[in-house]
This record gives structure tokens, C-alpha cells and sequence, in this order.
């Protein structure tokens, strides 16, 4: 081994016992973009498609036209569920209220209306699986599944709401060309609008 191998050697951030927590999260120095933390254990996102920065902009434009005033959209912001558990969902609908200053760099679930994730390969098990019983468990009202589909990877919006009684998801609609729903809000977004993007 050379001094200049030495000199780059990567120093990756060694676990502690029980896990990170968000209190690590938050404070760990240099740790890549979008770093998500997930049962306690870092989550390092690659790098992002097309369809996924499209779609976050349509659909973030899209939240925002018919946006009540009490409410924000935010994107790729982390959501503290739980002492080992800060998401980044790709966007949040979020009570206006818990934004109390610019540098903020996360939001609780209980401010949490609405949370969004694009599939990609990397955070598919993450995205369909994961989150959203973690999301339903925090108490997070809705939850949207956005995916591509067909030969020409057309977007496909699966929406879903919290049971009050079961704790859970459940399906309520899967959009192909247009979502227009009235929960958590009136929401009205075409879908064909990701070719602007």
C-alpha cells in the first residue's frame, strides 16, 4: 500500500451498538446528501434518475397549486418518526406551522399530512415496503407511491390512507394519467404534464 492510497483511504463511520439514532444523523460530519437513517442503520441514496427529479417537480407544482395557506410542500427533507427512524421522503405535505426558521433541516411526523415517494432501483424495497409501515405507524395520514409503467414508463400514482382503526394503509386509488383527489386536501395534478419536466 502507497502513502497516496493511505492519504484518500475512505474513513466510513463505524456503528454504534444499538444503532444510530437521529440525534447521529444530525450531527455525524461529511456524510453524503440525502442520507437517510432507517431502523437505525445509514442509508446512503445513489444517484437519481430522470423520472425521479420529473416527477418531484410535477407533483411538488402540482401540491402547491390547490395548497391551502396552513400547509407547505417541501421536498427531500427528513421526517423524524422515531428515535431511529429519519426518512427523506422526495416530498412531504407538511402543517405550515412547524416550519419556524430557514435553517431547519427536518420536520416530526405528527406535521407530516402527506409523504410521497418515487421508486427507484435503489429504494424499492425502502419505498414499497419500509416506509410506508414505518409512515402508517408514525401516524402519517396519506402516503403516495409513484412509479413507472408500460414501454413508455408513464407515471403511476398509488394512493393510499391511514385506517384510524387499523393502523395500516390502505389503497384508495391508482392514478395513470390524472390524480385528482380530495384528501388531505383538493388535489388535481395531470399526470401527462411530466414531459415540461
Amino acid at each position: 500500500m502507497t502513502a497516496e492510497s493511505v492519504k484518500h483511504r475512505v474513513q466510513w463511520p463505524v456503528p454504534p451498538q444499538d444503532g444510530y439514532t437521529v440525534d447521529d444523523l444530525f450531527t455525524l460530519p461529511d456524510l453524503p446528501r440525502h442520507t437517510e437513517l432507517i431502523d437505525g442503520s445509514l442509508v446512503f441514496v445513489s444517484p437519481q434518475r430522470y423520472f425521479c427529479y420529473a416527477m418531484i417537480h410535477l407533483l411538488a407544482h402540482g401540491l402547491r397549486s390547490t395548497l391551502p395557506p396552513d400547509l407547505k410542500v417541501v421536498c427531500e427533507m427528513t421526517v423524524v418518526l422515531d428515535r431511529r427512524n429519519g426518512p427523506e421522503p422526495d416530498i412531504s405535505v407538511i402543517r405550515a406551522e412547524a416550519l419556524t426558521d430557514r435553517r431547519q433541516t427536518h420536520f416530526k411526523a405528527a406535521d407530516v399530512l402527506l409523504a410521497v415517494e418515487v421508486v427507484s432501483p435503489d429504494s424499492e424495497a425502502r419505498d414499497r415496503d419500509y416506509k410506508p409501515h414505518k409512515y402508517a405507524a408514525a401516524g402519517i395520514p396519506h402516503y403516495w407511491l409513484v412509479d413507472m409503467a408500460g414501454q413508455d414508463d408513464h407515471p403511476v400514482v398509488q394512493v393510499y390512507e391511514r385506517g384510524e382503526a387499523t393502523g395500516t394503509y390502505a389503497l384508495t386509488g391508482i392514478h395513470h394519467d390524472h390524480v385528482k383527489v380530495s384528501v388531505p386536501y383538493d388535489i388535481d395534478i395531470d399526470l401527462a404534464a411530466i414531459d415540461q419536466y
